[in-house]
């Protein structure tokens, strides 16, 4: 990244993030007067999210530099243009990204050891903007246009059949994924917005109780059905999170950004996805490398497992939707790193939380993502 690229960078950042100075709250105080007495009064401070979560969203964009920073000096793989003689043409969906050159014996182990480094500190700020950016807009208010949009049920937005499999008795959401097509990216994209489309109809029928069979959320499910149907969803969308981390945006979150009037959501939305969209780019890239280098070496998938360790595990193995299955070398992974598992269902799992400065601590010591 170039000096005064990275200056710009830092300046417009400056200037998104100035506003937020403004968003306050009141707080009460103590103030001592000049006759020694001392009174409650209200001051105003940062508005509490902001103040915790501004600082680690500057932690990970600083991450990010630090992370470009340290490639510089590299000089064990390039990029072929795409007007040489020597470039090869890509057939998948990174057509327009040059081919990775990287030595005919391949990298070097340091380089190696030097990559997967940096891709586990790519991945521990992907995950962190991730949550921020879920957990902000979590907090942001559902509009009435798009409540409005929805069907009176949870059936007619599913569909009968993709109803019938989240209301079985024995639900697994790995087996209910299986029988889904996810083909593409509009494929799963409209499954995350029938998923969360379903998730608000019950929610409103959990708090409307309206038991009335005149009204138009009245419904023969009873309250403690619907808590674990919408309990099942939810985990659903979780793990189509975590699989698909640059999936395009639902339809009930691009509405909430769309009509969001809380100046500081905003910042707080658009931070954490500049930031998320950016560890994404670095990671794919850095995967390039890694495949290229495989590539020249013909090493075996065994061979690479080694490297990917915790982040080729599901967010159903962490929630412990597998451990009927027995696997031992997923159950030799979880003895031997616990505290990695630990920090990898805080970074995911947990998005109700105002703050996620605290699960930063973890991120000196990164583990995978993916």
């Amino acid at each position: 990244m170039a000096a005064e690229r990275r200056a710009r960078w830092r300046r417009e950042i400056d200037w998104l993030l100035s506003v937020t100075n403004y968003v306050v709250e009141f707080a009460p105080s103590q103030q001592k007067n000049k006759d020694g007495t001392e009174m409650e009064i209200m001051t105003t401070r940062q508005r509490t999210d902001l103040h915790m979560n501004i600082p680690a969203l500057r932690k990970l964009d600083a991450m990010l530099i630090d992370c470009l920073e340290n490639f510089k000096d590299q000089s064990e793989f390039s990029y072929v243009s795409k007007d040489s003689p020597d470039s090869d043409k890509r057939n998948d969906e990174k057509w327009w990204i040059p081919t990775v050159k990287v030595p005919p014996d391949g990298l070097s182990q340091a380089s190696r050891r030097f990559l997967q480094y940096q891709k586990d500190c790519v991945n521990q700020v992907l995950k962190a903007a991730m949550a921020i950016n879920a957990q902000v807009l979590f907090e942001m208010e559902i509009p009435e246009s798009y409540i409005d949009s929805l069907p009176k049920n949870g059936r007619a937005s599913l569909g009968d059949q993709m109803y019938k499999n989240i209301t079985v008795d024995f639900f697994d959401p790995d087996q209910f994924l299986g029988t889904m097509d996810m083909s593409s990216e509009h494929k799963i994209v409209d499954l995350k917005n029938r998923i969360e489309a379903s998730i608000i109809i019950w929610k409103r029928k959990m708090v409307h109780k309206d038991t009335k069979s005149s009204a138009p959320w009245a419904s023969g499910v009873s309250l403690e059905k619907r808590e674990v149907f919408e309990e099942r969803a939810e985990t659903i969308l979780l793990i189509l999170k975590h699989r698909y981390p640059g999936i395009s945006q639902s339809s009930l979150d691009i509405s909430k950004i769309q009509f969001n009037k809380d100046v500081g959501h905003a910042v707080l939305e658009s931070y954490s996805r500049i930031l998320e969209s950016l560890a994404y780019t670095v990671l794919s890239r850095i995967d390039d490398v890694l495949e290229a280098d495989r590539a020249v070496n013909k090493r075996e998938p065994e061979d690479v497992a080694v490297e990917t360790l915790v982040g080729s595990m599901t967010l159903s193995d962490f929630m412990g939707w597998e451990v009927e299955q027995g696997n031992a070398d997923l159950d030799a992974k979880k003895e031997t790193s616990d505290d990695q598992l630990v920090k990898e269902k805080i970074g995911v799992v947990t998005t109700k939380k105002i703050s996620y400065l605290e699960t930063l601590g973890g991120v000196n010591s990164p583990t995978a993502r993916h």
